[in-house]
């Protein structure tokens, strides 16, 4: 069975973006700047390649309305992955007509995950987006988050983990340091759905 992982860059005061949602810096890269310097996707080599090989062997990918409209829906191909947009509005034509690895599900973040373990099959489901994981963590169908702490603090913008309804414990899994990032990985251990 796949499992479900929240990728995110964040700040070390929790920001994923500034108030006019670029990533920080004058260029509006800085959180990104671990994997793509500029703006531009480079080689990442060390132990931040594990973080991008893990996500590149996703098998679908979750994500909310705001952050694949921010991206243009990645023009209708993530790498060739099925993309599920958690949306409480039908999709715009692009979405609808143009672009047909890209579904919106309209009945909610568990439907959107079911949706996309299907897909996904063995392989993991890449979920994207701090409101998207907000709802997945508050459903309980948010199973990893695996979190790039860049040595920046913003100041301001949005936050990753604003909203939520309880408390939940996460369990280590990985954390190793690079030049550009701290990587933490954690295990959801329980659940806001049960706690």
């Amino acid at each position: 069975m796949s499992t479900s992982v929240l990728y995110m860059s964040v700040s070390v005061d929790g920001y994923i973006a500034a108030p006019d949602d670029f990533l920080g810096g004058p260029e509006g890269h800085r959180l990104h700047e671990w994997f793509a310097p500029g703006g531009e996707f480079a080689e990442v080599t060390g132990p931040a390649a594990q973080v991008m090989e893990a996500m590149g062997a996703a098998g679908a990918v979750v994500t909310g309305r705001r952050t694949a409209e921010l991206m243009d829906h990645w023009g209708g191909d993530l790498g060739g992955l099925p993309i599920f947009v958690v949306s409480h509005r039908p999709p715009g034509p692009a979405a609808r007509f143009g672009y047909p690895l890209v579904t919106y599900v309209t009945d909610g973040i568990a439907s959107a995950m079911e949706q996309a373990r299907a897909a996904a099959g063995d392989k993991d489901v890449h979920v994207q987006g701090g409101h998207t994981a907000q709802q997945a963590l508050a459903a309980g169908v948010l199973d990893e988050l695996q979190l790039a702490q860049v040595p920046v603090l913003l100041g301001g913008g949005r936050r990753l983990f604003d909203l939520l309804p309880a408390e939940i414990e996460l369990e280590i899994v990985r954390v190793f340091d690079t030049p550009e990032a701290t990587h933490l990985r954690y295990r959801v251990v329980s659940p806001a759905a049960s706690a």
